[in-house]
């Protein structure tokens, strides 16, 4: 059995901070942003709006497009680094708002790569055979987490959430293969200090912190490596790609990839000048809004490839059912 993707579904928040908000408060300016990042807005959570509310909007938008009864949910996962509380999961609660008593929940969290991590989890609970039925989300809210005088994290990041309905099938059809790897060593060039158990009364600040040159070192190998070992699990090359659909993050990031792989650049999928970096919502998003501009065709060859803290980087081969 294969998992297949049925249904996406994405949100996010209404409010829009675009580059020239930002000049008013840090040392900026729009061109400085976009020459660097590709970013020209992003969207940001209110106080009143947590991360589940994100979530639970994408996934009732997932299963309203896969005709799916949340009764029939076997398993909620969402990948997330930014809970509303650190229990209950954010996957227990939409659980409770989706009505899907039937569904085993749980949060993932590997930062920027979770929606590919929560996706290739799935995908084997699927081949498994122990689920048939289980919903993925992508969600995050890191403006909740960003020092607004710090120019460096500040301009970066957005607030979204995306989701996938998963099938088992014996189509062919479905998520092929997966790479997940880690590089724990180069964690601390992406943290989070304040909150956790090693700093509970937050000394240190719960805003995130990141040395950008190592990231972005970091980030281009990743990308490159996690494509092209997806596609030789599976026997693949990159002539058998059809679509890509990478972490917005930066467009510097995506162009690198796009030129060392000789890709046309309607085969990589692009948003990030919209919604800046949404973490783990950030692949589900971009996904949905291809699939409703009908970029995506059955049969399609798509590669799901991040990164993120942790440090971690993942990738997924769907074949398009």
């Amino acid at each position: 059995m294969k998992a297949k993707i049925i249904g996406t579904g994405s949100y996010v928040p209404p409010k829009i901070i675009t580059n020239d908000d930002l000049s008013k408060i840090v040392d900026t300016s729009d061109e400085w942003i976009r020459s660097r990042t590709g970013i020209e807005e992003r969207r940001v959570s209110d106080p009143q709006t947590a991360t589940s509310d994100l979530a639970y909007f994408a996934a009732k938008r997932a299963l309203l497009s896969s005709k799916t009864d949340p009764m029939s949910i076997d398993l909620i996962l969402v990948a997330t680094c930014s809970p509303d509380t650190l229990f209950p999961s954010v996957s227990c609660i939409i659980q409770d708002r989706l009505g899907a008593q039937n569904a085993a929940a749980m949060d993932l969290s590997a930062a920027c790569s979770g929606f590919n991590f929560a996706l290739a989890t799935a995908a084997s609970f699927i081949e498994s055979g122990n689920y048939k039925n289980i919903l993925v989300v992508g969600a995050d809210t890191l403006t909740k987490y960003l020092d607004w005088t710090d120019r460096n994290t500040c301009i970066l990041f957005g607030d979204g959430a995306g989701a996938v309905m998963l099938k088992a099938t014996d189509e062919d059809c479905g998520v092929l293969s997966s790479y997940l790897k880690a590089k724990g060593e180069d964690g601390k060039f992406l943290v989070m200090p304040g909150g956790g158990s090693r700093d509970p009364e937050m000394k240190n600040k719960r805003f995130i912190r990141m040395e950008g040159k190592e990231v972005f070192k970091f980030a281009v190998k990743a990308l490159e490596e996690s494509v092209l070992e997806v596609l030789k699990l599976s026997g693949m090359d990159i002539s058998d790609i059809d679509f890509v659909i990478p972490h917005q993050a930066n467009i510097r990031i995506i162009d690198h990839v796009i030129k060392k792989f000789n890709l046309p650049k309607d085969k990589v999928y692009v948003n990030l000048q919209k919604y800046g970096n949404t973490s783990a919502a950030s692949i589900p998003m971009a996904l949905d809004e291809a699939v409703a501009g009908n970029k995506i065709k059955k049969g399609d060859i798509v590669v799901l490839s991040g990164f993120g803290a942790g440090l971690t980087y993942a990738a997924n081969l769907v074949k398009w059912g």
